[in-house]
């Protein structure tokens, strides 16, 4: 038998792109680099803590924190983290597209949304792991799409 990989309907209002292939070694090595670099960065607007940015990143250790941050030109990701960077990234550009400068604040603030329920939205997703990154960036998708 056959497995058939189902292509995502293209999104309306946004231009159809054929999904990288994370599963390529050649693919990760060339986004690794700047995927770390722009999660550090987001990393240092949202003021997270060190703890935090394990957790986004899938649990890793203190160590291998340390040393992607002191040679992100030398590492090559898996799949699973360079899934977890994109929904980050997705997530500050939603933030931004829909609150402008004050997303960045919205990430620590308390918040009613029956999503969170009062958490806060980075604890959220440290908690709920990569499917509460998920919802988030899928909310805000939605709220910057008009939904």
């Amino acid at each position: 038998m056959v497995a058939h990989v189902l292509a995502p309907m293209p999104a309306i209002g946004y231009p159809e792109r054929k999904p990288m292939n994370l599963s390529d070694p050649e693919v990760r090595r060339k986004l690794s680099p700047a995927a770390l670099r722009g999660f550090f960065s987001i990393a240092r607007e949202w003021d997270l803590s060190e703890s935090q940015m394990r957790s986004l990143l899938g649990g890793i250790a203190a160590s291998t924190l340390h040393a992607w941050k002191s040679g992100p030109d030398k590492r090559v990701l898996d799949q699973d983290t360079l899934t977890r960077i994109s929904y980050v990234v997705g997530i500050y550009k939603g933030l931004h597209t829909y609150f402008g400068a004050a997303g960045d604040e919205w990430i620590t603030l308390p918040n009613d949304s029956p999503l969170f329920g009062g958490a806060v939205p980075i604890d959220f997703m440290v908690a709920a792991g990569l499917i509460g990154m998920y919802e988030v960036r899928r909310m805000l998708d939605a709220w910057s799409a008009g939904h």
